[in-house]
């Protein structure tokens, strides 16, 4: 009797095999609830947890301020309440849609492995199954005629695929249920539909996944391409007494080569996005969200009469030179800010600049516009200089608004910086090796803010007024004053201050704009909510997208950044997540590995015995 042949064990995930001897077993009761982080019961408990407070939070912030202003009865406000809750915490509501997204996707995933590896085995085994001929295609199709026998030969198909594959189309599965939940047709009280509700998530899904897709194919470290093309940790390179070597030049020139691109390519990403958001802002803020929109006009300080100004502007109703229906905007601001309202009126504004510009300046009363025409730099710099007398000056309506921005967001980036201290070490908040990096990077946070606002108008005035208006005398203040003049050269200038931002940060501030500029640049046809092609577009982008992100996190999580890998480690591992392992370890350091200093190398049996 010959021996049996031994199995060919393949690769399989890390801890895999824990989890299926965790999980799987659903026999014993005590199995409902194990160790395991990764099991479904609590991945799905952090999913919804985690989504239910993101979704609402925005929600119930209205309800709130109500009862501080007691705007409502209480009635009210408790039906508005139980309206909010049901609808978050409803089958169809954002909670539960992506709980069935992640937990979905990984027990399909393990229930067909389940079923297939048993199916392969015993027909494997079975010696007469291994005599059966082979029936045609057309004959098995027949046999099998249910939905599951039909999902079950499809799937057995791509045996022989790799996990990420088949938990990407498991992935795949359960985003088109989550989005179904979604995007079921409500219908408000007009009878109107409502088919773009997420188009919001859509956007961010695809950025989030388009940036894993990138950060997975540019050049990685040598470390990294072990785990990306399933290398095992034993077939690292050794030295001839057995020891690990240490990483070469060459590995390290690649990996600083990879960081710099990816940081240029932020940086890129962004100027690229807050140029577009910024120019959306001044002649198509309807583009923008709402939210944004006030956001922005409290930090830039510019008064809505310049603002439709310079949108009558972009259209042509209001040209220098010539009598305008909407003359009465910059004639009633201008009388408001203490000057003449003929310096508002652009009937009596020069159009060109050059000796008759002076004459004009000299008759209205305009100090310090030698040489150039167009609108009073006074007008432009809003109230920020008026306390000082020093309204003329651009340059000192640059230094303000740096400052009076630098101080806005220092009381915006100091609890961004140090809320995470005090949410995973309280105690470090006292310690000054923890305290003082926090603090410099406020600071540098708050200084690229302020250079991003200031640099904007120095970009305008440096082209309107100072130089270029002066070089060429001849171009109509139509122009510069227009949107391909001063505005378009702020909007193109501002978002190079990304590069005083930390390289980390600058990928985080690249994904937080992308979202906005593409919905900015869209077509208004596609996000009206009555384009099939665009919905359709819309709904493969969506499930393609959450997919690629929760495949990414399960298989390949290095290539996630930011929010998006912070987020889904949580909800995949929980406390187990490799951030929160570092932080740990940077409380309680582990013993350093002797290292050889004869042959530059780290011993193999110290780093086993670790």
């Amino acid at each position: 009797m010959s021996a049996p042949s031994p199995r060919v064990i393949e690769h399989t995930e890390p801890d895999s095999d824990h989890r299926k001897t965790s999980w799987r077993n659903t026999a014993n009761p005590k199995d409902l609830w194990p160790d395991d982080p990764s099991h479904p019961v609590k991945v799905a408990l952090r999913a919804y947890s985690l989504s239910l407070f993101l979704s609402l939070g925005p929600a119930l912030l209205p309800i709130a301020l109500t009862l501080v202003n007691r705007s409502s009865s209480l009635q009210t406000r408790l039906g508005a309440f139980k309206r909010v809750l049901g609808r978050e915490a409803g089958l169809t509501g954002f909670p539960f849609a992506i709980t069935v997204a992640v937990c979905g996707g990984i027990a399909l995933k393990h229930c067909l492995e389940t079923v297939l590896d048993v199916h392969h085995v015993d027909k494997q085994d079975d010696p007469e199954v291994r005599r059966q001929p082979v029936l045609p295609v057309a004959s098995t199709f027949q046999q099998r005629t249910t939905v599951l026998s039909l999902a079950t030969q499809a799937y057995s198909n791509m045996f022989n695929s790799t996990p990420s594959q088949k938990a990407f189309l498991s992935n795949i599965l359960s985003s088109t249920i989550a989005l179904y939940l979604l995007q079921k047709t409500r219908t408000s009280k007009t009878g109107s539909h409502r088919p773009f509700a997420t188009f919001g998530l859509t956007l961010l899904f695809f950025c989030r996944a388009t940036d894993a897709i990138v950060q997975h194919f540019l050049p990685v470290e040598p470390a990294r391409e072990d785990d990306l093309f399933n290398i095992p940790a034993n077939r690292m390179k050794t030295g001839p007494s057995g020891n690990l070597l240490l990483p070469v030049a060459g590995d390290v020139k690649t990996k600083k080569l990879h960081q710099s691109t990816a940081a240029w390519l932020d940086a890129v990403v962004f100027w690229a996005c807050s140029a577009r958001i910024m120019w959306c802002f001044f002649y198509q803020p309807h583009r923008l969200p709402l939210s944004y929109v006030k956001w922005i006009s409290s930090l830039a300080n510019v008064d809505k009469r310049l603002l439709n100004a310079l949108r009558v502007m972009h259209s042509k109703e209001w040209v220098y030179g010539h009598n305008s229906t909407h003359s009465h905007l910059l004639t009633s601001y201008a009388k408001d800010r203490g000057y003449p309202s003929s310096w508002g009126d652009p009937q009596g504004l020069p159009a060109y600049g050059g000796a008759n510009a002076d004459v004009v300046w000299k008759a209205l009363g305009v100090p310090g516009r030698r040489g150039v025409g167009g609108l009073p730099c006074e007008l432009l710099h809003s109230r920020v200089t008026t306390r000082w007398g020093l309204d003329n000056s651009c340059l000192t309506n640059v230094g303000v608004r740096f400052c009076l921005a630098f101080i806005e967001a220092m009381a915006l980036y100091l609890p961004v910086h140090f809320f995470p201290l005090l949410f995973t070490r309280p105690s470090s908040i006292l310690q000054r090796h923890r305290a003082i990096p926090a603090l410099l990077a406020a600071i540098r946070s708050a200084t690229f803010l302020s250079t991003f606002l200031s640099s904007y108008f120095f970009a305008a005035c440096f082209m309107r007024t100072l130089v270029l208006a002066k070089l060429f005398p001849w171009i109509p203040h139509d122009v510069w004053d227009g949107p391909y003049g001063s505005v378009l050269a702020g909007s193109l200038t501002c978002g190079w201050s990304i590069l005083i931002e930390n390289k980390r940060r600058r990928g985080e501030m690249a994904l937080y704009v992308l979202p906005r500029a593409i919905k900015a640049s869209l077509p208004a046809k596609w996000t009206a909510g009555n384009h099939a092609g665009a919905r359709l577009v819309e709904r493969i982008v969506f499930v393609l997208s959450l997919a690629s992100l929760l495949t990414f996190a399960a298989h390949e999580p290095e290539s996630l950044r930011g929010l998006s890998r912070w987020t889904l480690a949580f909800v995949m591992k929980g406390r187990n997540a490799s951030f929160w392992k570092n932080r740990k370890e940077q409380i309680e350091p582990c013993p350093q590995a002797p290292i050889s200093p004869s042959s530059n190398s780290i011993s193999t049996q110290s780093i086993d015995h670790l």
